[in-house]
């Protein structure tokens, strides 16, 4: 039987949580398919054409195994929703901060992407301004997967002892032990982790900037009235 594209994107994400992204090559996707590696150069130019599929396709995914977000919230708790499930796909898999790092839309997804920025438009958002927003979060996002899957992976290699050693020298630092201590105990009475924390930063902003904009079209409504 043929390999097909969708064969290819599914095996090389099975092959992702077993391996890692560092072991992922065409060579050894190739073997796992059964096929030559010249062979998928049929559906894909290059890796980084292979990881922007994959990348579409473990969100898209994770996606559809969510409930839709409500339309009846307001507008910021839609993008902060939408911004989450982002942010929960790609830390779903193994490496899929290092995935998604650098990719591009395909056609597939422009749908998703102009819905989204719809919503921001729907509020007040000039697109161009609403565009950038999207792009600095997208960043914000990612970040914060690549930082939270480094972080299981330091964890998962270095041992009990040396992080107790980080903390006893920290001790020395009155500002930093403390900030670290309270850090920690926040987080584990309100279980908001950083991604969250910060997520809630950027939605304040947001608002805040909505509040400018409305305020600056009004005066500018207002002078025009005037001049007429």
């Amino acid at each position: 039987m043929a390999v097909t594209r969708d064969d290819v994107i599914h095996t090389a994400i099975q092959l992702l949580d077993e391996v890692g992204l560092d072991g992922l090559t065409l060579r050894r996707l190739a073997t796992e398919l059964g096929i030559s590696a010249p062979t998928l150069y049929w559906h894909f130019r290059d890796k980084r054409e292979l990881l922007d599929a994959m990348a579409e396709v473990m969100v898209a995914e994770y996606r559809q195994g969510t409930a839709p977000i409500p339309e009846d919230l307001p507008w910021e708790k839609k993008i902060a929703e939408s911004l989450r499930q982002q942010y929960r796909a790609i830390i779903a898999y193994r490496d899929g901060a290092r995935v998604v790092a650098g990719n591009r839309p395909t056609e597939a997804t422009l749908p998703m992407i102009e819905l989204f920025l719809s919503r921001w438009i729907a509020v007040g958002f000039p697109p161009a301004e609403a565009m950038a927003m999207i792009l600095s979060l997208g960043d914000f996002v990612l970040g914060s997967a690549l930082e939270y899957q480094s972080e299981v992976e330091r964890r998962r290699v270095q041992s009990p002892t040396t992080q107790k050693e980080i903390w006893a020298k920290m001790e020395a630092y009155p500002n930093l032990y403390t900030a670290a201590t309270e850090r920690m105990h926040a987080m584990q009475e309100d279980r908001r982790d950083s991604f969250e924390y910060g997520l809630s930063l950027m939605i304040a902003g947001l608002k805040l900037r909505l509040a400018e904009i409305k305020a600056q079209k009004k005066a500018e409504d207002a002078g025009t009235s005037a001049s007429d």
